[in-house]
């Protein structure tokens, strides 16, 4: 009767098929709930970083205007009338421009993602897609 006992303990140490493929498939499961989620982040840090650069700038147009009576005469100008009173360290650059600084003028410019500024009202936002209205 031990031997019995001893060859049935040894035969039930391992996972069966279908052990293993309900495993598999609860794993599939959350994997495909969760990744959207985690590559989700990158779009969602880059927006956030584009709010906090535009309410900067922003707020650094408006203390100038505030100063001087007047806005930055044009988008050429506008980083260093900012940078050098209003705006700590470098100005900031476009995450929808692959990260540079260039600032288009106007009311609107079509095709680039770039910051754009409008002398006229001082307005500065950014030019991608869905975004400008931020």
């Amino acid at each position: 009767m031990i031997a019995l006992r001893s060859s049935v303990s040894k035969a039930r140490r391992a996972f069966s098929l279908v052990e293993l493929v309900v495993v598999v498939l609860i794993i599939g499961i959350l994997a495909a709930v969760a990744a959207p989620k985690m590559f989700d982040t990158s779009t969602k840090a880059k927006e956030s970083a584009t709010k906090a650069s535009l309410s900067i700038v922003r707020n650094a147009i408006e203390l100038y205007n505030a100063e001087n009576g007047t806005y930055p005469a044009s988008s050429a100008a506008l980083p260093a009338a900012l940078c050098n009173n209003y705006i700590k360290g470098p100005f900031p650059k476009s995450p929808y421009a692959n990260n540079t600084d260039t600032i288009k003028q106007g009311t609107a410019s079509g095709g680039t993602e770039a910051w754009v500024y409008d002398p006229a009202t001082g307005n500065f936002w950014v030019n991608t897609g869905n975004f400008s209205n931020w």
